[in-house]
Order: structure tokens, then C-alpha cells, then sequence
């Protein structure tokens, strides 16, 4: 059964579809004579279930569409940056793990060199810049087995994980860490990992390039509710909000979506204690574990 497809990945392709249905009328053309000119035997089927968003265009197609209307190269490019815009939408945790947990983290580490700031908002788990190698290497394990991955690269996926975190060195970008409460309790590992894990957090406050912020469990929400996970990054080329949902990855570009997010970041960030307020926090969080050593 096939992994369901978030209703923004829907939603953007049917804004395409609508686009390349206003250019077919603006230039007069029928479905019919609009699949003449490009050659489609399935004929005006096929322009009605592209339309409707029944049916991905592909590239070859979109530039055949854009070729019988007359669209200038300039927005036909722009027409095909979009399309490959929604088609890196949406990816399963499958599909981005087929190439191995290490070949994962070795994806992600020219992004993270690049970006100018970097923020993450979680309401689960402690954001993987912040891991320890500990509990990175726990999280790592659970992901092998519960998706049942052949190859055991999990040391190999934990080296690449640390060695991105260097990246927090950087002077010219910024790292914002927003946490709720409850991930301090959340416990996925025995109770020395999540103690020295909360250590670290701990340590990390304080840092010239590091923001961490914590929204309490107690603290007045009335009008900004939790949202779901996501993280939010800025890069010379445009922002990037990245939300990890139960069967997959969603990313988002469109400004109108990126501003959505923000908006949501500044509600949230508003709620957050910082500084020795987080730290008394965290150090609830501690003196709770049981004894395990």
C-alpha cells in the first residue's frame, strides 16, 4: 500500500494544474487541440486528468504544454521549477534511507554547511544537532529495525551525524533550537544516556552561535497551540521547512508555505524561556531519572 500523500503535496500540484490550465485558455485552445498540438495520442483524457490533478506532468509533457500555448522560455522555466519543486515534496522514510543511514546523513551535510539560519522546532525528540553520540546511536538502531534495513551502517551513519555537528562552529550562521517541555522527559534510551544527553543540552545554552529556547509545560497557551515538528532553514538560494511526518518527509519552498512556518516559529518562540530559566528546566528533567549506573 502506497505511503499517503500530504494534502500540501496535493494542494501544490494542483495550484501547477490550475496554472497550466489558465495558459491553455488564454491562448484559446481546446483540450482537444491543445493534445493535437502535442502530439498526445490519448487525446483530451489526458489534458483533463493533468488538469485536474489526477495525473503528474512530467517534464517532456510540461514543455510540450508550455510549446502548443506559445509560453515563453522564461516562464516555461519557471513552470518547470515548480514541478520539480513539488516533486522533491514528498519522499518516504523508505526511500530516503534505501541508500543506507550513513548515505542518509551524507545527504544532508552540504545543507548544513551552507545554511545562513538554521531553526528547529520539536515536540518529540531532541533535535539530531544535539545528540549525543549515545543517544544518536540509539535513535539510529530503532530506525534500523523498525524500517528493517538490511546493511548495519549504524556506526558509520553516527560519525557522519557528529561530524556534521561542527558545523554549529560556524561564525557566519545562526542555531536555533526550540523545545517543548516534554521532550526533556521523553526517555528512548536508559536512563544514563538521557541523563548525559540532558547534560549536554545543558551545556550546549550559551554558546555564541546557539539559541536554545524551552516552552514549559505550565505556560499560558492561550492562542498558539503545539504544531507539529519542523525545521527551517535558510540558504543563499531560498528557504527550505522540512516536516517529519509518520511515513515520511514533507519539504516545503514556497514562500507563501516558508512564511506560514516562520509565523508559526515566531508564536512558539514567544512561549520559550532561555538561558538559566531553560537550565532549571533540564535540571528538573535530571534529578527525575531513576539511579542506573
Amino acid at each position: 500500500m502506497p505511503a499517503p500523500i500530504s494534502s500540501s503535496v496535493q494542494a501544490a500540484r494542483q495550484r501547477l494544474a490550475d496554472q497550466l490550465k489558465e495558459l491553455r485558455e488564454d491562448a484559446g485552445l481546446s483540450g482537444r487541440e491543445l493534445a493535437r498540438r502535442a502530439g498526445w495520442s490519448a487525446g483530451v483524457a489526458k489534458v483533463s486528468r493533468i488538469e485536474h490533478g489526477h495525473r503528474p506532468i512530467s517534464i517532456e509533457d510540461l514543455r510540450r504544454w508550455c510549446e502548443a500555448c506559445g509560453i515563453s522560455e522564461q516562464r516555461t522555466a519557471e513552470l518547470l521549477a515548480e514541478l520539480r519543486a513539488v516533486a522533491g515534496m514528498w519522499a518516504t522514510h523508505r526511500q530516503l534511507n534505501r541508500g543506507g543511514l550513513k548515505g542518509r546523513q551524507e545527504q544532508l551535510r552540504d545543507k548544513y554547511w551552507r545554511v545562513r539560519r538554521h531553526r528547529v522546532y520539536q515536540t518529540k525528540v531532541i533535535p539530531g544537532l544535539l545528540q549525543t553520540r549515545a543517544l544518536t546511536t540509539a535513535y539510529l538502531t530503532q530506525v534500523r529495525q523498525e524500517q528493517g534495513l538490511a546493511v548495519d551502517d549504524v556506526d558509520g551513519a553516527v560519525d557522519s551525524r557528529m561530524a556534521r555537528q561542527r558545523c554549529m562552529e560556524r561564525p557566519d550562521a545562526l542555531w536555533l533550537f526550540l523545545l517543548e517541555e516534554d521532550v526533556l522527559w521523553y526517555r528512548p534510551a536508559p536512563a544514563p544516556v538521557h541523563r548525559e544527553q540532558l547534560q549536554h543540552l545543558a551545556a550546549v545554552i550559551g554558546r555564541p552561535t546557539v539559541a536554545l529556547g524551552i516552552i514549559p509545560r505550565d505556560v499560558d497557551r492561550r492562542g498558539v497551540s503545539p504544531d507539529e515538528s519542523f525545521t527551517m532553514s535558510e540558504l543563499p538560494d531560498g528557504t527550505l521547512v522540512t516536516v517529519e511526518l509518520v511515513s515520511g518527509d514533507l519539504t516545503l519552498t514556497q514562500p507563501y508555505e516558508t512564511r506560514l512556518y516562520a509565523e508559526a516559529w515566531d508564536r512558539l518562540w514567544s512561549l520559550a524561556v532561555h538561558g538559566d530559566a531553560a537550565r532549571t528546566l533540564i535540571e528538573g528533567a535530571v534529578e527525575s531519572l531513576p539511579d542506573e549506573s
